[in-house]
């Protein structure tokens, strides 16, 4: 998992219950090059109860409002068991990693047989402990998100999965912000290093932002993970839908953290790079002569000037040259050498 960025197209519900929907969720996220697409795993009378009220941003998102309960809402959003065999299928169709949330213990051991490669835990599960300790007890890798969570609550996630027999080591947090969109200001990047320096973990960052600059960013300071929704059209009915990409975004964000992948995989060291040695002479200048100067001239700084290219003597050697004797006459603008002067 630690090879490069693993970067989770989360799919989540934005498939509204239409499995050729989902299909071609799978699709798009291949496409653009992200390693996992990510769907919920849940049976709604097991999440929600049902006289639980929406959240504001899914009464402001979902169609018809009001007119529906969460527990209706989701209810409609589920994946049967045969959907996520077929969403398998597809996954090994265009050669991306299929992975699920569950929202339930009985979702867990479903997962768990469906052979995926580690466990994520959503933000609203961090205080669960028996949802933990299952998770735990399963023995693979764990990424959980901490949205609406302070350092307490992950020091006791995390004392759970230890307990348990899950070391740090197998274990990914995921700086996060449960509101959808989440306000730029509202994003505090800088805590997931926190979470790092104070657990010595591996850290990343889930996004709820608009746009793709904070994943960009996060990856910058040290995300070894990055989780984000997308859909196929903002414009489509549902409660997560407006605060996702489009697949052109989507594609977009994982070109983007893959350049910054290289440009943050150098040494560390201030140096020469070889694709910069051939423009040193080109860029940089040296020492010439302002105007004609005839042989036995002693060289003054007014007789210099510093021009490209930069294969003569130093614009930094200057006063090694002045009151030096010319051994031949040179021509105005014609580079100084160090066998012309004695």
């Amino acid at each position: 998992m630690n090879k490069h960025v693993i970067i989770i197209a989360e799919a989540g519900v934005n498939h509204n219950g239409d499995i050729e929907l989902a299909k071609e969720l799978v699709k798009q996220a291949a496409l653009a090059g992200a390693d996992y697409v990510k769907f919920q795993t849940f049976k709604a009378d097991k999440l929600v109860s049902k006289s639980a009220q929406k959240a504001e941003y899914q009464l402001q998102n979902s169609a018809n409002g009001e007119s529906t309960s969460q527990f209706e809402m989701l209810k409609a959003l589920e994946l049967s068991v045969e959907d996520h065999y077929i969403l398998i299928d597809e996954c090994k169709k265009y050669n991306i990693k299929f992975l699920s949330t569950a929202f339930d213990l009985e979702g867990l051991e479903f997962l768990n047989t469906l052979g995926i490669d580690f466990f994520k835990s959503p933000s609203g599960e961090l205080t669960n402990l028996p949802y933990l300790i299952k998770m735990a007890k399963m023995g693979k890798p764990i990424v959980i998100s901490t949205g609406m969570a302070n350092l307490d609550e992950i020091s006791a996630a995390i004392g759970v999965f230890e307990k348990y027999g899950i070391s740090k080591s197998l274990i990914t947090v995921l700086h996060c912000n449960t509101e959808y969109p989440t306000p730029m200001n509202h994003v505090n990047l800088k805590a997931m290093n926190q979470i790092k320096d104070i657990f010595k973990i591996s850290i990343g960052y889930s996004d709820h932002t608009l746009g793709i600059e904070v994943p960009i960013a996060a990856v910058a300071l040290g995300a070894k993970i990055i989780e984000k929704h997308f859909t196929l059209n903002r414009l489509l009915p549902g409660p997560d839908h407006k605060a996702s990409l489009e697949p052109s975004e989507l594609k977009k964000m994982v070109q983007s953290i893959r350049n910054i992948e290289l440009a943050i995989s150098g040494s560390g060291i201030k140096e020469i790079s070889p694709s910069e040695e051939k423009n040193i002479t080109i860029a940089r200048k040296s020492l010439h002569l302002k105007h004609d100067l005839p042989k036995g001239h002693i060289i003054s700084e007014n007789d210099l000037i510093s021009l490209r290219p930069g294969n003569g003597i130093s614009p930094m050697d200057i006063e090694r040259v002045i009151g030096k004797e010319l051994l031949i006459g040179k021509i105005a603008n014609e580079i100084l050498n160090l066998e012309d002067i004695k």
